[in-house]
């Protein structure tokens, strides 16, 4: 046996019954020979690291845009907050922490620059609509590689495109495997709490203003918080049998309320709102300049149809800096200069 037979073994012995192993996948888009040191989700972790859209989530908003100082969240730090949560639970309930991770790391490829500024304003200008889970699915399936896409397997794929579930219900047996429920789960977890700690250091809100009913549950500190809703969803789900993964009531209610309070003084506060316009007037200048010159988007002759869908990969697929870059270049007149 090889090594990855050799790890392959070791999964069917130690993991839950209930964890997808790695030798019982579904398979890919296109078959491909097995890789002799590492299993499909090792590979498919490491192809969602090494793409240039995981690069480029550095310099793309979680909720604050362009940050001065250093701490503040970006898309790239939010992905690793959700992968080393997801990686916990996973861990601790003997499920595939490797087909965990590779989901975690690559849910939120398809995110556009601005936050859910830019994903606003492209589900308005696409004749198809926005949402950043399908372009996620989307950039590994097509965009990465030159057009080629990473060739992921299928429940990689699946706890991507299943991931997102905006003000709707945390808990879901949407994703086909508990890995990726795992994700829904801890992704959520995630930014509860990171929004919550960048509005404090922004000064959005203030301690006072956080309801007492939540502290009391979840405690005062950054790390405590997660800690309970991590160790809720552990021990549920493990009492409720594995059936899904699983939160107390009690738990469930407090983050969902959590998260309402979240979006009525953080992401709807004024200050965030003013500049979220200012982004989507950036976001809808390109793309209709692009509309409007069709050359400088593709060489080639491309349908009403295809130019949508070109203009809305390429913006979607820059970084903040590179949109407000490329505005600059088009809009904003240079100094003439004389040599």
């Amino acid at each position: 046996m090889n090594l990855r037979e050799q790890y392959q073994e070791i999964e069917a012995k130690i993991l839950h019954p209930k964890a997808c192993l790695s030798s019982k996948t579904k398979g890919r888009l296109f078959q491909e020979p097995e890789d002799e040191i590492r299993t499909p989700f090792q590979r498919d972790r490491d192809r969602i690291i090494h793409s240039k859209a995981f690069r480029r989530l550095k310099h793309k908003t979680q909720v604050f845009f362009s940050p001065q100082g250093d701490h503040y969240r970006t898309r790239l730090t939010h992905v690793l907050e959700v992968s080393q949560i997801a990686r916990t639970i996973s861990r601790a309930l003997r499920l595939n922490e490797d087909l965990t991770e590779a989901i975690a790391l690559g849910h939120d490829l398809g995110h556009t620059p601005f936050g859910h500024a830019g994903e606003a304003i492209l589900r308005e200008l696409h004749p198809g609509g926005f949402e950043h889970y399908e372009q996620s699915l989307r950039v590994v399936d097509v965009l990465e590689k030159d057009g080629k896409g990473l060739n992921l397997t299928f429940e990689v794929r699946d706890g991507i495109v299943k991931h997102s579930k905006g003000r709707g219900k945390i808990l879901s047996d949407e994703p086909t495997t508990l890995e990726g429920q795992i994700v829904r789960v801890a992704d959520v977890i995630a930014y509860l709490n990171h929004d919550l700690d960048d509005a404090l250091r922004a000064g959005i809100i203030k301690v006072k203003d956080i309801p007492r009913e939540f502290l009391k549950i979840f405690g005062n500190r950054h790390s405590e918080r997660i800690d309970i809703m991590v160790r809720d969803v552990i021990f549920t789900t493990m009492k409720e049998g594995y059936k899904n993964i699983s939160m107390s009531p009690k738990i469930e209610e407090a983050m969902n309320n959590l998260r309402d309070f979240l979006y009525d003084r953080v992401y709807y506060n004024e200050l965030v709102l003013k500049e979220f316009q200012k982004a989507k007037r950036v976001l809808h200048a390109l793309y209709n300049y692009y509309l409007e010159n069709p050359k400088l988007i593709s060489s080639n002759e491309l349908s009403e149809k295809e130019l949508h869908r070109k203009i809305c990969d390429f913006i979607a697929g820059m970084t903040d800096r590179y949109a407000l870059y490329t505005f600059e270049k088009i809009f904003i007149p240079k100094s003439w200069m004389i040599a």
